[in-house]
């Protein structure tokens, strides 16, 4: 009896892989199951420099941000003394060295837990702010506006809305006009309501926060706005004048000034990245003093867990192509090009992203068609249809924001070589086997893709590949299995449906 190789050796990688997971499980403690009720957020702050000697560093911090409890916290730093200090009611860490040249990483980590926000819970009063000094320029604007702005309102929390609607809406009036165009960033927009609401003496006050959502990369802190009405600091959207927060949005900085100020170095930046995660896997990420915990996503930087933990999806969507492909007889353009719309589909949503791709490879398509005409080399007729692609999003993007759909700026996230490489490879099978062939596969392509973004979404899987990555080895024993498959596909059932109802005829 000859042993099937490929069995035995997919048999040893599952076994292996349930072999630690049950460790994991059983002696670790970790869930196999994510548990929304119970989950704390991990933010990770990175201050990047570039060194040119002796270093200060001063860092805003939280301190009881409104609606989470701060579990713990921690720097991953070498080299650098660590104070904290208070500078005008913030609460600051003081980073310090002699000697720091080249690129510099400093990581700041906090793990806060949800909490509700009592209602109606008195605040300290800050006290009436002073009218401030108007620039000449700009202080017959303001009180014009202030006079229209009281004549709309009923109390502070209508006053500001009405401010920030007036500052913000498309209006003719001169004084409108001229402070709007005063300020530029989203932050001078923040802090020019607070000085027009201290010249009507009511508190305001412009704050730094983060919305928490899971996988979070690369984000900035963004500029809020606050308003004191004696009893409580009421929160509103500075550009669009509603009242609120935003869903677990995390309250970083409450003073002036910037978050990140770095003495002796350049080129400074500070990012931030989100991950959600049970109880349990923050201990263990404390501790790592298990060996199977050492090897884990658990003690590498917060983003770069989130980044792992969208290439550890991958296999899954890699799975799910060879499933449909060789089983299934779904035709794509490509091996893995659904799994590389999949993952720009991340961005856009499905819906917008199907209809973004199938409008692109349409215009392309038709494009693609004219340069026939002009007798085009190989790699000169792809390098066209690159930049050809790349003309379609940028006119795909201005047109979906002049509509006001905003879902269309997010095109520019789509994989363009590989979308000229479609573009290039569906003319080709027009040309060779028509039109109806270059159609299914097109469909079989972004039907593929669809089904690999819904896979690669899913929220348990997403917990468990990060939690347990030997799940990889499941995946590859199933791809070596159904390597070995040479039967009918289940579209050749179909196709020769003629032959089987003959038969039991």
């Amino acid at each position: 009896m000859k042993i099937n190789r490929v069995a035995v050796l997919a048999f040893m990688l599952c076994a292996a892989a349930l072999s630690v997971m049950y460790f994991k499980v059983t002696r670790l403690g970790l869930p196999l199951e994510p548990d929304a009720r119970s989950s704390v957020w991990t933010v990770e702050a990175r201050a990047s420099f570039r060194g040119e000697g002796r270093i200060k560093v001063r860092l805003a911090l939280p301190e009881k941000p409104p609606g989470f409890d701060i579990l713990d916290e921690d720097f991953v730093i070498r080299d650098y003394g660590i104070a904290e200090e208070y500078v005008d009611g913030q609460r600051t860490a003081l980073l310090s060295t002699r000697s720091a040249r080249g690129p510099q990483a400093l990581y700041y980590r906090l793990t806060v837990n949800p909490r509700e926000i009592p209602r109606g819970s008195p605040e300290p009063f800050p006290g009436y702010p002073p009218v401030p000094d108007y620039p000449e320029l700009y202080a017959p604007a303001i009180q014009t506006l202030l006079k229209e702005v009281r004549t709309h309102s009923a109390d502070i929390a209508t006053f500001a809305r009405q401010l920030i609607l007036e500052l913000r809406q498309n209006s003719n009036d001169p004084a409108v006009k001229l402070l709007r165009e005063e300020a530029r960033t989203p932050l001078a927009r923040a802090q020019q309501v607070a000085d027009i609401l201290a010249g009507a003496r009511i508190p305001a006050r412009v704050v730094h926060g983060l919305e928490l959502r899971h996988g979070l990369l690369n984000a900035r802190l963004e500029p809020w706005l606050e308003v004191n009405n004696e009893q409580q600091w009421l929160p509103f959207n500075p550009e669009t004048g509603e009242q609120g927060r935003p869903e677990n949005f995390l309250t970083w900085q409450t003073a002036p000034g910037r978050t990140l100020v770095v003495d002796g170095g350049r080129d400074v930046d500070l990012q931030f990245s989100v991950r959600r995660s049970e109880p349990r896997t923050v201990e263990l990420a404390r501790e790592l003093d298990q060996p199977l915990a050492q090897v884990s996503l658990l003690g590498l930087p917060l983003h770069v867990q989130n980044t792992y933990t969208i290439l550890l999806m991958v296999p899954f969507g890699a799975l799910l192509v060879v499933l449909l492909r060789n089983v299934v007889g779904i035709r794509t353009f490509g091996t893995f090009m659904p799994v590389l719309i999949s993952l720009a589909f991340r961005e856009t949503e499905l819906l917008w992203g199907c209809i973004l791709f199938s409008s692109v490879v349409a215009i392309g398509l038709a494009l693609r068609f004219g340069l026939e005409y002009l007798k085009l080399l190989l790699v000169p007729r792809l390098a066209a249809v690159l930049i050809m692609v790349i003309i379609l999003m940028l006119l795909l993007s201005i047109a979906s924001h002049r509509l006001g759909f905003e879902r269309g700026l997010s095109i520019a996230l789509f994989p363009m070589v590989i979308m000229a490489m479609t573009i290039e490879r569906m003319s080709i099978v027009w040309e060779e086997h028509g039109p109806h062939d270059a159609i299914i596969q097109g469909l079989g392509s972004l039907a593929v893709a669809a089904l690999a973004f819904i896979v690669m979404s899913n929220a348990w899987l997403q917990h468990l590949v990060s939690l347990f990555p030997e799940t990889l080895l499941i995946l590859l024993a199933m791809t070596l299995l159904m390597g070995r498959y040479t039967g009918y596909r289940l579209s050749e059932y179909w196709r020769f449906r003629s032959v089987w109802l003959s038969d039991k005829s």
